[in-house]
C-alpha cells in the first residue's frame, strides 16, 4: 500500500498551518510534510505545533539542513517529538540548499562527510547510546540522550545526487526525493540507494518519499507549467501533474512503481487554496489508490 500525504508549503505564513493541519486530520490524510526552508519557517517549531493541534495524522519534517544544527540539538529535538508524539513524527536531515548555507557562515567543505556523520550519530544518540565521536564536523565527547524515544525511529535523508543517494542506503532508514524526481529517477534512486545498503550489509527496510509537484482546479496546468519553467524543470518528461484527482492518482502509481513507499502531493507556490489542496488530496485521490 502506498502512504499518500501533501505539503505545507513554508510560502504560506505560520499562523495558517492550524487550519492545514487541522484539515488532514479530520480527513484521514496519512501524512502531512513541513519544510525547513531558509528564511522561512522552523522545521522542529512548525513539526511540534501540527502534532499538538491533530490526533491521528502524521507529521513529517523534510528536512533539516544540517550545516545549521549541533546533532545533539537535532537528537533532543527529535527525540522530545517522538516521546510527546508517539508514532506520529518523521524526521529527515540533509545537506540544505549551498547557496542559504553559505548566506549563513555554514556551509560545508565536504556536505557529504558532513551528512555522513550526522546521520551516524544522530541514529545512534536516538537509539540511546552514549557517543563520542571526534569527526571532520560532528564531534561529540560522551553525549547520551536523558529522555531517548521510547523504541526505535526512523531518520530519513533527503538526497538528489549519486553519492548522497549511495549514503541515504548506508546511514539513513530512509530516502526523501525531490519533486523534480520522474519516475525514471525514483528507479535509478533506488538502484542507487541499493548499492549503499549493500555495502553497508543493511538488510531491514528502507522508506523512499517522493514529492509530487500537484496541481488542480481552474488554471492548473498553467499553474503546473509555471512553477517547472521557473525551475528549469519544463524539459523533464512526466514531471509533476495536473488535473482531476484520476489524473492525479495515475502519477502517483507511477510513482509507486518506479519504487515510491510514500508519496506527498506538493502544491504549487501559487495554490490558492492549501485547505481545499489538503481536502482534495485526502478524499478524492485517496479512494483512486491500492
Amino acid at each position: 500500500m502506498t502512504a499518500l500525504g501533501a505539503v505545507f508549503r513554508p510560502q504560506l505564513p505560520p499562523e495558517r498551518l492550524r487550519s492545514v493541519a487541522r484539515i488532514a486530520d479530520s480527513t484521514g490524510l496519512e501524512e502531512l510534510w513541513l519544510w525547513e526552508d531558509c528564511f522561512l519557517e522552523g522545521g522542529i517549531s512548525t513539526a511540534a505545533a501540527a502534532l499538538a493541534w491533530t490526533e491521528r495524522v502524521r507529521i513529517g519534517v523534510g528536512l533539516l539542513p544540517v550545516p545549521l544544527r549541533n546533532v545533539a540539538i537535532t537528537a533532543m529535538e527529535a527525540a522530545a517529538l517522538h516521546r510527546m508524539f508517539p508514532g506520529r513524527a518523521i524526521v529527515g536531515v540533509g545537506h540544505g540548499v549551498q547557496d542559504w548555507m553559505g548566506q549563513v557562515g555554514a556551509r560545508a567543505e565536504s556536505p557529504v562527510t558532513l551528512l555522513r556523520e550526522h546521520l551516524e550519530a544522530l541514529r545512534a544518540l536516538l537509539g540511546g547510546q552514549r557517543v563520542s565521536v571526534d569527526g571532520r564536523y560532528v564531534k561529540l565527547d560522551g553525549v547520551a540522550l536523558d529522555w531517548p524515544p521510547d523504541g526505535a525511529v526512523e531518520v530519513l535523508a533527503g538526497a538528489t545526487g549519486p553519492r548522497t543517494l549511495r549514503l541515504t542506503g548506508e546511514a539513513a532508514d530512509g530516502t526523501i526525493l525531490t519533486a523534480a524526481t520522474p519516475p525514471d529517477g525514483v528507479r535509478r534512486a533506488c538502484r542507487l540507494i541499493e548499492e549503499g545498503r549493500e555495502k553497508a550489509g543493511r538488510t531491514g527496510a528502507h522508506k523512499v518519499v517522493v514529492y509530487l509537484l500537484t496541481a488542480t482546479g481552474p488554471g492548473a496546468a498553467d499553474r503546473l507549467r509555471a512553477e517547472l519553467v521557473a525551475e528549469g524543470l519544463e524539459s523533464v518528461p512526466e514531471l509533476g501533474v495536473a488535473g482531476d484527482a484520476a489524473a492525479v492518482a495515475d502519477a502517483v502509481r507511477r510513482l509507486a512503481d518506479a519504487g515510491a513507499d510514500t508519496v506527498v502531493l506538493q502544491p504549487t507556490g501559487d495554490e490558492p487554496d492549501p485547505e481545499g489542496f489538503v481536502r482534495f488530496t485526502a478524499e478524492e485521490v485517496r479512494p483512486l489508490l491500492p
